[in-house]
């Protein structure tokens, strides 16, 4: 495996991608290259979400916050909205929130909003239109859907759009041809094209063109004629695929001993594929059978009685499990050692590029335009050096005009590789919780430290030594130090002697933090590293408010 690794790295999310998947693709294209991803999602009612969160997604969104604050929560939402549970997540009773439940709230609602819309979509047979001329654009003008789930059941679809409500053209989108046509021709409507619905509607919305009543509604699009428009949306959305922190990753789990295996059953289960090994099933029954009959017959010339007790017991071809026939398969290289015996961190490498391959045979199966990677906490098992070309990858996939990039984190060097725009925080005050943007604080570049610290008031020697590693690059130390409380300390001199230096409880923290095998100086305790904390955070406030003097 030793070449195989030393490309993994290089091969990991190749951003790549295979541009002949089918005619909605191929349309896309044609539309100006867009693919439609996700802006903005609501989620309500659903396990730890008590009151409606919002959260803005970019081309790639990182969600940190404390363990159980809800991170996965958001993506594994996302994957029922797509899914419909037949994702990893499957929704049932116990995903209702309690206190939404105690107050009679029993819908689970999941908002998203979609933007880089299709300039034209078929919603009718084959006949174009846009989201715009047909009215299903929110007051943002973006694509609003929202998926309720009573008693966490089978969901209701609502598309939220600033819609027609005067009663003369309302509810155009939920009427048959015929129905359209008697309104054109009832009020003498002119119409260029009565074969097409979208040109009627175009044509009776115009005619009130002064009198629409256009307004914020919520149009059901799961019944009666409304069905069909959903269904068609549908096949404009990217594919939402969810690799799970908690995938299994032992010796037991077949992907794990090779993704292989799983790659085996996905094929096996191909009808085509199916039938042909059925069918040489067959034909290896029927030689098993002449072979156990002549054997018999021969046994008949030399002993009749035992013959006649015999007869072949051959199972039938549908019993056969062609899986153990391909069980050998493995990926394999120079040092012949079966994945299942590497480390835990290269095993959930290339469980990682098996996920992603999977999710682009689906996207080609489907059709899909878009893919949309939601992954858990991809430093799991990684060391820093791994950790940063994993996010590099992940930041090089985004860039992808058809790919979206969904993480959750609590990896410092994954924030540290991000931009601000990319990163949110997921925090609460009681049980109310919220996700905010992460913006620029005492620090110019994101840094998890720091975000932990304004959210959840954590202290930590890793932000510490990131406030004064600021300071020397500024060339603000000198400065920040005057007039501050010193403190003795023990320096070790090289020959190894000791001699006491007067110095501040920044500096007194910062040299313990670099210097832990100096024991001649008492540790510095929670309440100092606090109080340091703050008195940088002030000082580099300060300098940004100090207009600069030439």
């Amino acid at each position: 495996m030793q070449a195989f690794y030393s490309r993994q790295y290089a091969t990991f999310f190749d951003t790549q991608h295979t541009t002949n998947v089918g005619s909605r693709f191929t349309a896309a294209i044609q539309n100006g290259g867009t693919f439609m991803k996700i802006k903005n999602v609501a989620i309500k009612n659903f396990r730890g979400y008590s009151d409606e969160i919002n959260s803005d997604f970019e081309d790639l969104t990182a969600f940190v916050g404390k363990n159980d604050i809800g991170k996965s929560t958001i993506l594994e939402a996302l994957d029922i909205f797509f899914n419909d549970g037949k994702g990893v997540t499957k929704l049932d009773k116990a995903d209702l929130n309690v206190e939404s439940k105690a107050r009679q709230e029993t819908d689970i609602s999941i908002r998203v909003c979609f933007t880089d819309l299709p300039e034209k979509i078929v919603i009718d047979t084959t006949n174009e239109t846009s989201l715009s001329a047909e009215y299903l654009l929110n007051s943002d003008g973006l694509l609003e859907v929202v998926k309720r789930y009573p008693n966490a059941g089978t969901p209701k679809v609502f598309i939220c759009a600033m819609h027609p409500t005067n009663p003369e053209c309302a509810d155009l989108l939920t009427k048959k041809d015929s129905d359209l046509r008697k309104i054109i021709e009832t009020r003498d409507i002119p119409c260029e094209d009565k074969t097409r619905n979208s040109a009627m509607r175009t044509a009776i919305w115009s005619y009130y063109g002064d009198d629409l009543q256009v307004n914020s509604v919520e149009l059901d699009v799961t019944k009666g004629d409304a069905k069909p428009i959903w269904e068609k949306l549908q096949k404009y959305l990217p594919v939402y695929s969810l690799f799970q922190a908690d995938r299994k990753n032992s010796d037991s789990d077949s992907e794990v001993q090779d993704p292989l295996h799983a790659a085996v059953k996905e094929i096996l289960q191909d009808e085509d594929i199916s039938q042909t090994l059925d069918h040489v099933a067959e034909i290896v029954e029927g030689k098993l059978q002449e072979v156990a009959t002549r054997t018999l017959e021969k046994l008949r010339e030399m002993s009749p009685d035992i013959a006649n007790t015999l007869s072949p017991v051959i199972p039938p071809a549908s019993s056969l499990k062609w899986a153990d026939v391909f069980k050998s398969v493995t990926i394999s290289g120079d040092e012949s050692i079966p994945i299942n015996k590497r480390g835990s961190g290269s095993k959930r490498l290339i469980l990682l590029n098996f996920f992603r391959a999977e999710v682009e045979r689906r996207k080609d199966e489907a059709n899909a335009p878009g893919i949309i990677y939601a992954i858990e906490e991809p430093e799991t098992s990684q060391h820093s050096e791994n950790q940063k070309k994993l996010i590099n990858a992940l930041i090089a996939l985004s860039t992808e005009s058809n790919v979206q990039v969904i993480v959750t984190t609590h990896s410092a060097v994954l924030v540290n590789a991000l931009d601000f725009k990319n990163i949110r925080l997921i925090c609460a005050d009681g049980s109310q919780k919220r996700v905010e943007a992460v913006r620029s604080g005492q620090l110019p570049f994101p840094s998890l430290n720091e975000v932990n610290y304004l959210a959840f008031s954590e202290i930590s020697e890793g932000y510490h030594d990131e406030l004064y590693g600021y300071l020397e690059e500024q060339g603000w130390l000198n400065e920040y130090k005057q007039g501050k409380t010193t403190v003795p300390y023990k320096k070790i001199s090289a020959n190894g002697t000791t001699r006491e230096q007067q110095i501040c409880m920044t500096e007194y923290i910062r040299h313990q933090i670099h210097h832990p095998e100096n024991t001649y100086n008492a540790r510095f305790n929670d309440s100092q590293l606090r109080r340091s904390i703050e008195d940088m955070r002030a000082f580099v406030t300060s300098k940004a408010q100090t207009p600069e003097t030439t």
